[in-house]
């Protein structure tokens, strides 16, 4: 039988590896200053990445707190049109309250029931519109303020100083600090000089 004349001879020597092209490594500085370039080069790209890492957070930062604003504004203001609705219950309810007799004693026992049902309800209804942070404007006896006030009449009356409110036609409404409804009131023409400008009678709302 012929022997394999290649039987028992080394193995062929297996080509040498290359390296893979595929990979961006940077050549071998050869000197010196081959190498203080690259440092320079590496150290200008963390510190491009830095500045990226820093406007990021710092954009994420302020989406989270333009968020955050964005909440607690329709938290304060989001019921501000549903607000507006309410005054209008309370305005009826307050008319009906000033038109009830002063005396309490001269009133039919049955009547006043509904007399006292109808105060409470008012309370009730204060307290309510108060716990969403909703609070009336101040206006009678206090100096007329345009930012709050809205005169629609004046009266004579030398024993207040002038600009003082001495008659609320309408009460106003500030939600969360905010004005919601400028009081209508009547302010005195009489009294000491001096007293702040009154805005004229208008038709705004």
């Amino acid at each position: 039988m012929a022997s394999d004349p290649t039987a028992g001879d080394a193995p062929a020597e297996m080509p040498a590896e290359t390296p893979d092209s595929s990979l961006d490594i940077p050549p071998k500085p050869e000197s010196a200053a081959e190498l203080q370039l690259l440092v320079e080069q590496l150290q200008a790209e963390k510190a491009d990445l830095q500045d990226k890492l820093l406007r990021a957070l710092a954009e994420a930062q302020n989406t989270r707190r333009r968020a955050q604003q964005d909440v607690e504004r329709e938290r304060k203001f989001g019921i501000e049109r549903f607000a507006r609705d309410v005054l209008s219950v309370a305005d009826n309810l307050g008319r009906a309250l000033s038109a009830l007799p002063a005396d309490d004693e001269a009133v039919d026992p049955a009547l006043r029931n509904v007399i006292v049902g109808v105060q409470a309800t008012g309370r009730e209804l204060q307290s309510i519109l108060e716990r969403h942070g909703v609070t009336r404007v101040e206006a009678l006896g206090q100096p007329f303020n345009a930012e709050f006030h809205q005169a629609m009449m004046e009266v004579e009356d030398p024993s207040v100083p002038a600009g003082t409110i001495v008659q609320e036609l309408v009460p106003g409404y500030l939600i969360a600090g905010r004005l919601l409804r400028a009081a209508m009131v009547a302010v005195a023409k009489g009294g000491a000089v001096g007293g702040p400008a009154v805005r004229p009678p208008s038709n705004e709302n």
